[in-house]
């Protein structure tokens, strides 16, 4: 079955009832996790992001501290995975703040990471590459919210 484009879908989403909306909304949300997690992130947590950004910030504190240790190879795999949980939920918020605080979060958190990233180079790469993105977006803030995060990209250089 091929997907159809979201404009089709836009307008598809017009001939729709309230009901058929919500029942349509619940049947997406039963299918994918995902999915629940947008709903839930657009139901209940929008309206504060400061909120939503701490409990972010929780959710990956304990994954850090879930990453197993045995190796350079599994510590690899765990931070990346917590990247990828990041990324999500940077593109649930889908607001440019929110994405510098994660980003900022999740490299100081490797920073601090024990054993130390520096002793591996594909762990180190990943930091550096991490901090780019993040100077990259850093740059495309408005200069009202660039002043706030100044001193936080200073650390990374």
């Amino acid at each position: 079955m091929k997907a159809v484009t979201v404009k089709e879908i836009s307008r598809e989403l017009l001939n729709l009832s309230p009901k058929e909306l919500r029942e349509l909304c619940l049947r997406m949300a039963r299918f994918k996790k995902e999915n629940k997690e947008l709903l839930t992130y657009l139901l209940f947590e929008s309206s504060d992001e400061a909120a939503y950004v701490e409990n972010v910030k929780l959710e990956l504190d304990r994954q850090f501290e879930e990453v197993n240790r045995k190796s350079y190879y599994f510590i690899k795999k765990g931070l990346r995975k917590i990247l990828v949980n990041t990324g999500k939920y940077i593109r649930y918020s889908r607001n440019k703040k929110s994405e510098i605080d994660l980003l900022l979060y999740y490299c100081s958190r490797m920073k601090t990471f024990t054993p130390s990233i520096r002793k591996n180079k594909a762990l180190l790469n990943l930091y550096v590459r991490q901090t780019e993105i993040i100077r990259e977006k850093y740059n495309a803030l408005h200069e009202d919210l660039r002043s706030d995060y100044e001193a936080e990209i200073k650390k990374f250089s």
